[in-house]
C-alpha cells in the first residue's frame, strides 16, 4: 500500500502573513483554500498546509497528512499493528475530507485522509 500525496500542516499565528511568505516569497502554487487552512504545492505529491492557530490544544503542533483513497484499509492496517488511534475514520464536514488520526511513537499527529473537496480533485492532485 502506498499513499498518493503528503502534506505537512503547520500552525501559524497570522494566516495572511504566512500566505504571503509561502505563496509570495517562496512562490508556491495554492492548491486549496479551506478558509482557515491553505495548502500549497511544494513538489509533485508534496505540499505544505498552513492553518490559523486558534488556541490551546487546537492546531498547536505540526501534523503530517498522508493522502489516499483507502483510508479504511490504512485504518485496519494501523490498528492491527497497534498504532494508537485518536479518531477512527469519519467525514469532516468543515474541510470536506474523510479522515482518521493516529499518533507516531513520539506522539506526533499522523492524519490519513481522502479529499472530498471538488477543488482538490478538479485540480488534478488526486491519484497521481
Amino acid at each position: 500500500m502506498r499513499f498518493d500525496h503528503h502534506i505537512t500542516f503547520l500552525p501559524v499565528a497570522d494566516l495572511e502573513r504566512a500566505t504571503e511568505f509561502y505563496g509570495g516569497a517562496l512562490g508556491l502554487p495554492l492548491l486549496v483554500d479551506q478558509g482557515d487552512c491553505r495548502i500549497f504545492e511544494v513538489a509533485a505529491g508534496s505540499a505544505i498546509g498552513i492553518c490559523r492557530r486558534r488556541g490551546r490544544g487546537d492546531m498547536t503542533g505540526l501534523m503530517v497528512t498522508l493522502v489516499t483513497d483507502d483510508v479504511d484499509g490504512w485504518h485496519r492496517r494501523l490498528v492491527a499493528a497497534g498504532v494508537p488511534c485518536d479518531r477512527s475514520p469519519a467525514r469532516n464536514e468543515q474541510y470536506s475530507i474523510y479522515q482518521a488520526l493516529y499518533r507516531d511513537p513520539d506522539g506526533h499527529v499522523i492524519e490519513i485522509q481522502r479529499f472530498e473537496d471538488p477543488a482538490w480533485t478538479t485540480a488534478g492532485h488526486r491519484n497521481q
